[in-house]
């Protein structure tokens, strides 16, 4: 089992998101692909945001998601942030974003 649970993730994801607007994360499939996007970038050599220390990739991906660490960005704020990277961005998977 997973933990936190995926109602659990899509809370934290869409925490920040003002009543009226329509939430960033509404399926576990954007989670289950943001959290293996950002376990790439981990494989790559990008800098683990929690101590990951004896974890797999895609464990502390989902440690830093549900602490906050990283955020989920939709199609719209992705294409407005990286317009290159919308261009090549045909598969439409949500984009993990760290913060600094």
């Amino acid at each position: 089992m997973l933990h936190p649970s995926y109602a659990d993730l899509i809370k934290v994801v869409n925490s920040e998101v003002e009543e009226g607007e329509d939430p960033v994360v509404t399926s576990r499939y954007s989670i289950v692909m943001a959290t293996s996007k950002r376990a790439r970038q981990i494989i790559a050599g990008d800098d683990e945001l929690v101590d990951g220390r004896g974890k797999k990739p895609l464990s502390v991906a989902v440690e830093e998601l549900s602490q906050g660490k990283i955020k989920i960005l939709n199609d719209e704020t992705q294409q407005t942030q990286e317009p290159a990277a919308a261009e090549s961005a045909a598969e439409n998977e949500p984009a993990a974003e760290t913060e600094q």
